[in-house]
């Protein structure tokens, strides 16, 4: 069967290690895309602002499966949001703040929001990941619909924290290695393949339409 749509992930994939890409190139295979009827779609686990950042030329002609699958965005409209209720987001926040090795990052939809307390290197290296980022004293009283967390921490401590999370609050999110010292706390079921499902329903096409390019420890 022919292809019906693409699917790229961002960081190690299509973007250089210096968070760029080939404008020119793209653009003109993405209009013989365009011509061929082919889909593409941008898979991240980054935050649906920073995406829509590196093509602002068609940001309302694509699709953004953004934050692991969290939210889903297609021609500028929303397809899917993942959304945990009021008291898992209280339970996973209050368990997390016990852990002083990690930095948290709530990801809502309308914003991302992380601790004012937390050092100048830390807001740094978030701001690149969240074009939408508030700075609050606490998590309480947030209005939003909050689908994950980014967690960063040191890379030696990844596995034993991966673990203890699971156990602490596996029922409610998992945790997810993203590399570069962080961590992702998902909904269950809500990740990078449910989201490209999501597309594909609305579309219409079957799995063996769809080419995925991703880094070896991407998983759709």
């Amino acid at each position: 069967m022919s292809i019906k749509l693409i699917a790229v992930d961002m960081d190690g994939t299509f973007l250089s290690d210096q968070k760029t890409y080939n404008r020119e190139r793209f653009m003109a295979q993405y209009q013989q895309m365009k011509a061929q009827g082919i889909r593409f779609v941008v898979a991240s686990g980054n935050q649906y602002y920073q995406l829509i950042s590196f093509f602002p030329e068609i940001a309302n002609e694509i699709a953004f499966v953004a934050e692991n699958g969290g939210w889903v965005v297609s021609e500028g409209k929303d397809v899917f949001n993942g959304e945990l209720s009021k008291d898992a987001f209280a339970t996973v926040v209050e368990h997390l703040l016990t852990r002083p090795e990690v930095e948290i990052i709530a990801c809502g939809k309308n914003s991302a929001y992380t601790l004012k307390k937390y050092d100048d290197a830390m807001k740094t290296v978030a701001e690149m990941y969240y074009h939408r980022l508030e700075y609050v004293d606490n998590f309480d009283n947030l209005e939003d619909i909050f689908f994950k967390f980014g967690l960063n921490l040191s890379d030696e401590l990844i596995p034993q924290v991966q673990k203890a999370l699971h156990e602490a609050i596996g029922d409610i999110m998992v945790p997810v290695h993203t590399g570069n010292g962080s961590i992702d706390l998902i909904i269950p079921g809500v990740h990078k393949a449910n989201g490209l499902r999501q597309l594909q329903k609305l579309w219409r096409i079957d799995d063996s339409e769809v080419v995925v390019f991703g880094d070896g420890g991407k998983r759709y």
